[in-house]
């Protein structure tokens, strides 16, 4: 069964690299497409799923913005089942700095390069391994500016939500950027940040292993 991927904001199919699927499962990376101006994350997700076979069943896995778009898709193309890690099923469980920002237009104004700053920064005070946080720092280096202001827009603007029971959802107790707050996660990893996707991956696979559906 194909297992489409969809990275976040910034990043690309290297975010996967730790993750493993049950014997089956292929995985393919939907690729960020060019943006239009201003285009709603609903809009782009639509035209992102157009690489999608749909005549063969499938699994949605989103990480981060990618799970906002997985959540977007699965509404019309129903896959068999949709993953989310680190990220938030509904536009409501967004914290609410999020809100202020989107309304404040600070997507509009940061600077690009001072949010990668930040990213780099991070790294030093996080768990991943010195080959993983390597990777990362390489991820942020060649993300495109032009990119990352328009994925800010996209989220901060976004109104979706997925339908009631219809995904599995993994988030991280640690997670500084997409806080639990009131979503509820269907599987909790204790101390897993935003970034859990490598340093705690193993816990994500057996999860995987246990949620997704048998290979068709």
């Amino acid at each position: 069964m194909n297992a489409y991927l969809i990275s976040g904001l910034g990043a690309d199919s290297r975010a996967f690299l730790h993750l493993e699927l049950p014997p089956g499962y292929k995985k393919i990376h939907l690729d960020w497409i060019p943006p239009h101006q201003h285009e709603p994350l609903s809009s782009y997700a639509l035209r992102l799923a157009a690489s999608i076979d749909t005549t063969q069943p499938f699994v949605l896995i989103g990480l981060s913005m990618g799970g906002m778009m997985a959540t977007e898709i699965s509404r019309s193309l129903r896959p068999e089942r949709t993953i989310l890690i680190s990220s938030m099923p509904s536009y409501r469980f967004l914290p609410g700095y999020f809100r202020l920002a989107g309304r404040l237009k600070l997507h509009s104004v940061a600077p690009i390069s001072v949010l990668k700053a930040g990213s780099y920064l991070k790294r030093f005070f996080t768990n991943e391994s010195p080959a993983d946080k390597q990777l990362i720092w390489q991820v942020i280096k060649e993300s495109d500016p032009a990119f990352i202001r328009w994925g800010m827009e996209a989220v901060l603007g976004w109104k979706g939500e997925a339908g009631s029971g219809d995904y599995i959802h993994i988030h991280g107790t640690g997670d500084w950027l997409l806080p639990v707050g009131k979503s509820k996660p269907t599987h909790l990893i204790k101390d897993g940040g935003h970034m859990m996707i490598f340093d705690r991956c193993g816990e994500i696979n057996r999860i995987l292993a246990e949620q997704l559906p048998a290979p068709v």
